[in-house]
């Protein structure tokens, strides 16, 4: 393994970034969660087929939904981490036992996630929804917390992948899913007439398929013999406690964040239908960005982990800082083209022309600018917070995402969003700006952890951090 992965001996006889080999090596991981975006949208068009109600009740309860998945799926992020690491010190089976102790972590949430499916109809009622809305987002809630466990298993099934470069192999495991999901959403929906519950056994049947695939290559003689991935699936006590403590804080530092966006989109659906259905197209249509630059920002974690593997901390922190400039200028392009297309694009997802379509196509159109401005601080965002993963840092950021959703996006969110007389806090200013005013709080909350991000990034901090990756 090179101490300088994605570098490059130039004619001047020093080591310059090898762009190439980041597109090589980023190009199907970016895919990989264009296929999830693509997922997404998906989902979200199969809803719009049912009703406005119902996407507001997807609305209601996806990013919710989100944040449990994050918070707990934790362990699975650190996969990559000491893949990656594992590899750069060349201890290849050490790489197979960070896998198998993702899927062991993963299996042991499932009673968790039963309770959270059985909790669901409890914790709507906290917000006063629609009761028609509330009904529908109950039915996705339930059936897709009793499958979580397995995108939690398939996380830690890409991760390896990821971690050892094998993004060709990522990307396949994500394509097979994506195939899937269409012909099962059709037949849970509407073949077996389940309505919004059915959309939610369709992606679990997809991610059951994607997961036993996953399983299927990393058993195969080829890893079987380079990893000695046959060998190491028994349960590691102190592997799993190593990752736990490394991906927990990750999946606070995201769930937070997400977290403040479910809040956010709560606050929306009690605004009405039509602004809660175009909130929830337009978040997926800016997935197009977030998504496959997410993926970009995976082979910066790669890339890192594999440098600091090799004792090469000063290239982890260049290569580091170049996926990070790529992501920012990625988003911010793809941004840019959602804004122009914005007016052919939306009505897509909107079920007819009702009254209530037409309202949620302006709604949607004056949204999709705010939206559109936010995505080049994300990009630094998701660069820099993988980076950090890619060293192991992540206690730090974990808490500085928590206190900058809490202390400030949530508190704006209710200040814009809500009328006098119609917030959830007495007390606060209520500007009554409806979706509008939540998108311009997620705008301006989006420029304060991605350049505290970045500052971490670049104050090298991360370089006193030391992972053990096992025995």
């Amino acid at each position: 393994m090179s101490p300088t992965p994605a570098g490059r001996i130039g004619a001047d006889g020093r080591v310059h970034v090898d762009y190439r080999a980041i597109v090589t090596f980023a190009a199907p991981l970016m895919a990989t969660n264009a296929i999830q975006a693509v997922l997404n949208l998906t989902d979200t068009w199969f809803i719009g087929r049912l009703s406005t109600d119902a996407l507001a009740g997807m609305s209601a309860i996806y990013w919710v939904m989100s944040c449990v998945i994050l918070v707990l799926g934790g362990v699975s992020f650190a996969v990559q981490t000491f893949v990656a690491q594992a590899v750069g010190s060349r201890r290849r089976a050490r790489a197979s036992q960070a896998a198998w102790s993702g899927l062991w972590a993963s299996a042991s949430t499932l009673p968790v996630f039963i309770v959270l499916a059985w909790l669901g109809p409890r914790l709507l009622a906290l917000f006063s929804l629609d009761p028609e809305i509330e009904r529908l987002a109950i039915e996705y809630w339930q059936p897709r917390m009793l499958g979580a466990a397995l995108g939690l298993a398939t996380w830690s099934i890409a991760g390896f992948f990821t971690g050892i470069s094998a993004s060709r192999t990522t990307f396949a495991i994500a394509g097979v899913t994506m195939l899937a999901n269409v012909p099962a959403n059709q037949f849970f929906m509407f073949e077996l007439d389940m309505g919004m519950a059915g959309a939610a056994w369709g992606t679990n049947a997809a991610q059951a398929i994607g997961l036993a695939l996953g399983l299927a290559i990393i058993l195969s003689p080829r890893y079987a013999e380079a990893f000695r991935s046959r060998l190491t699936w028994r349960p590691s006590r102190g592997q799993i406690v190593r990752q736990l403590r490394i991906g927990l804080p990750v999946g606070v530092m995201f769930g937070a964040d997400v977290l403040g966006v479910a809040l956010f989109q709560l606050m929306v659906v009690q605004t009405g239908s039509s602004s809660a259905a175009a909130t929830q197209i337009v978040f997926m249509l800016t997935s197009l960005a977030y998504m496959p630059a997410i993926g970009l920002a995976a082979a910066g974690t790669t890339y890192v982990g594999e440098s600091i593997g090799a004792g090469n901390r000063d290239w982890a922190r260049r290569i580091g800082m170049t996926v990070i400039l790529i992501c920012s200028g990625f988003m911010t392009c793809i941004a840019l083209l959602l804004l122009l297309g914005g007016q052919w694009l939306l009505p897509v997802f909107l079920p007819g022309t009702d009254s209530a379509a037409r309202e949620a196509l302006a709604v949607g159109l004056v949204i999709l600018w705010p939206a559109a401005a936010y995505q080049a601080f994300d990009g630094l965002y998701f660069g820099s917070a993988s980076a950090l993963r890619g060293a192991g840092d992540t206690r730090v950021p974990a808490i500085t995402a928590l206190l900058l959703s809490w202390l400030y996006f949530v508190p704006l969110s209710h200040t814009l969003v809500f009328a006098p007389g119609e917030g959830w806090i007495d007390g606060l200013p209520q500007a009554g700006l409806g979706a509008l005013g939540g998108w311009l709080a997620l705008m301006s909350y989006a420029m304060l952890p991605g350049t505290a991000m970045l500052l971490r990034w670049r104050s090298g901090r991360w370089r006193a951090i030391t992972l053990s990756p096992g025995s």
